[in-house]
């Protein structure tokens, strides 16, 4: 098996990669982050509400627009969804004080903003936990969003295992000082831990691969994913202490202590429609830490499986796009 892995690996890295002959185009931008669609509506030409797809941090944000067969995004446009896909760029070191609280109020709610109406926000992952905090923060504000739905979005995080806590917490032990002088946390930090979940996956998957015939569209949605997943901006300092010492450690979105501006973000006291879509065999997100919500539906996909596998459309995309249609978008 592991010989069989590390030819696939080794065919992996040789492979030629493709590049989008298109592009989604960028429609707003506030610093380094930005939103893109595939199918641009003019300003206000639309009575629907604006959809937000929010990536988490720690890997790029096109696992929601992967190919022309595995994307939300061009999913949710091809059902009459005004859709957007937000990239949170590329922090520098002069930023290491962003936390998450400052992702949401100083990157994402300025941009949502530039849309005019209220928006319905789609987040995966930790995407699902910072699109809470900006329902909460647009509610303070007066400017309420029409509802956010949460994919596989950790917020209790007292739910996981302890000896995963223990494991983010050694490797951040070692990686801080590093971190503290770069001013960024590498995404490495984090998948480490991610990674150690399932060791025996890594050498499969590789192992697979070799066998998988060259220019098929399984072959490249393999390249594509593993690009995906194994590639990433850093986080600032302020992000990734906040997961390291005040989400895993601590628990701060679950213990109603996390605030943004001064709002303290609590899905349960939202009151536009919200959804929290959960992963039954979800090892990097387990169901039990899926936050609070009006609707919830529970799915026998894995993390990344549920977003772009075979069965992401049955299973999760026509659900959600049935909801958001019903939201007003």
């Amino acid at each position: 098996m592991r010989r069989r892995a590390f030819a696939g690996l080794r065919r992996y890295q040789a492979a030629s990669r493709r590049i989008d002959p298109n592009p989604p185009e960028i429609v707003a931008r506030k610093d380094r982050a930005t939103l893109a669609t595939r199918h641009r509506v003019a300003q206000n030409a639309s009575a629907k509400s604006p959809v937000i797809l929010v990536p988490s941090l720690i890997n790029p944000p096109n696992v929601l627009d992967l190919t022309e067969r595995r994307s939300l995004l061009r999913f949710l446009q091809r059902e009459g969804h005004e859709a957007y896909l937000l990239d949170w760029g590329t922090p520098g070191a002069d930023e290491r004080t962003v936390d998450l609280a400052g992702h949401v109020e100083d990157l994402l709610i300025p941009l949502l903003d530039r849309l005019g109406r209220p928006p319905l926000l789609v987040g995966y992952c930790l995407g699902g936990t910072l699109a809470i905090g900006a329902a909460a923060r647009l509610a303070a504000l007066g400017r309420p969003a029409a509802g956010v739905a949460s994919i596989a979005a950790p917020w209790d995080f007292a739910q996981y295992d302890e000896s995963f806590r223990e494991k983010i917490a050694a490797t951040w032990q070692q990686s801080r000082a590093g971190c503290e002088t770069l001013g960024l946390v590498p995404m490495e930090v984090f998948q480490t831990g991610f990674w150690s979940l399932d060791p025996e996956r890594t050498i499969a998957k590789y192992a697979n691969f070799g066998e998988i015939e060259e220019g098929t569209p399984a072959y490249h949605g393999f390249i594509a994913l593993e690009d995906w997943a194994n590639d990433g901006a850093p986080l600032t300092l302020g992000a990734g202490s906040d997961l390291a010492e005040r989400c895993y450690a601590s628990n701060m979105t679950g213990s109603g202590t996390w605030s943004i501006g001064g709002t303290v973000a609590n899905p349960a006291a939202l009151d536009c429609p919200t959804l929290a879509i959960a992963s039954t065999s979800d090892r990097i997100v387990p169901a039990a830490t899926t936050p609070p919500a009006h609707e919830r539906i529970d799915l026998a996909l894995g993390h990344v499986g549920m977003m772009i596998g075979s069965r992401a459309e049955q299973a999760l995309w026509r659900g959600l796009s049935d909801w958001l249609s019903r939201c007003g978008g």
